[in-house]
């Protein structure tokens, strides 16, 4: 909270350029939308990669560890009016620039009434915050579940307010082993999102133990740190900013391979759908997918943008997401 709240107070005051790794080229539909964005929204967010998902429109959403709510903002004016975006950070200070500009904001976005919320609150503690279950379509986090000491507590939350077929998309940092104790202990590690990075396969085990399916791995950048005197206490620690999909697949949704097509539908995404780094789904193109995936889109929002059937997967074409 010291760290966000009063030590940084510009993007320009992190120490090492983690938390400003970007994923993939920006979406025109997005850089617009960034463009409508208060200038201090801006300057005072801390996050990396981007975490936008498609087939956003109507949607509830909500961003854990929101902060200056520069994501939120974003994602407001890709729901549209009927959608809803709820922000939770736990640093006050960060909650009160997100909530100064609400007015600004829906204004410039031409909306009647405002489809944006936020909350002072801990994302292991979605309840204290009065978040029920089953009530979000998506949950997603740009870079704070490593700061987090207890991961299968947000992941579990998650899980518990996300409807059946829900998703959580999200990027944060990664690391290549488990880190020591001196390393978790530091407090400016810890402060630009290193010291709290989840060993990668950790992540897919505490998902598979809170009910999510596996992760699908969207994107994947190296982080170089930057910064020597950092660099010698980590030593031959790697890490990377990686995005992962996870959903909340309802039991008995969908028992094998099978075969979709995709129709289109998603704007900005009408020619090929890029789903994660497995899977692209190009319009009018028959694709072999396995259980999972078949489960998957057929569960979550995605259902009513393909058409698929029961078949036999071709196994050597399918990875995994891995």
């Amino acid at each position: 909270q010291d760290y966000y709240g009063k030590e940084l107070q510009k993007s320009e005051d992190l120490k090492t350029n983690a938390c400003i790794t970007s994923a993939r080229p920006l979406p025109k539909v997005v850089r617009d939308a960034l463009e409508r964005i208060h200038e201090e929204v801006v300057a005072r967010y801390y996050g990396c990669g981007l975490v936008i998902p498609e087939c956003l429109s109507s949607c509830r959403i909500l961003d854990l560890g929101s902060g200056s709510g520069r994501d939120c903002y974003l994602l407001s004016q890709l729901v549209g009016e009927q959608g809803h975006v709820t922000g939770i950070d736990m640093t006050e200070g960060q909650v009160e620039v997100a909530k100064k500009h609400i007015a600004y904001h829906m204004d410039k976005f031409g909306y009647r009434k405002p489809n944006v919320e936020f909350f002072h609150g801990y994302m292991e503690k979605l309840g204290d915050a009065g978040l029920a279950d089953d009530s979000y379509d998506i949950v997603i986090s740009n870079c704070v579940i490593n700061l987090a000491p207890d991961k299968r507590a947000v992941l579990r939350e998650a899980f518990r307010v996300l409807k059946p077929g829900g998703e959580m998309y999200f990027s944060d940092i990664y690391a290549s082993q488990r880190l020591s104790e001196t390393i978790r202990k530091h407090r400016v590690l810890w402060g630009e999102c290193l010291a709290g990075a989840l060993y990668w396969r950790d992540l897919y085990s505490i998902a598979e133990e809170v009910g999510f399916s596996p992760p699908c791995l969207v994107t994947a950048s190296p982080i170089t740190i930057g910064n020597k005197d950092l660099e010698g206490i980590i030593g031959d620690c790697r890490f990377v900013s990686a995005t992962f999909r996870l959903f909340k697949v309802p039991g008995g949704s969908w028992a094998g391979p099978g075969q979709v097509i995709y129709n289109g539908g998603i704007v900005g995404h009408e020619q090929e759908l890029v789903f994660d780094a497995n899977f692209t789904f190009k319009e009018g193109e028959v694709v072999d997918v396995d259980a999972e995936m078949a489960a998957i889109l057929q569960s979550s929002r995605f259902a009513e943008e393909f058409l698929i059937r029961a078949g036999r997967a071709n196994a050597a074409a399918l990875q995994g997401c891995c």
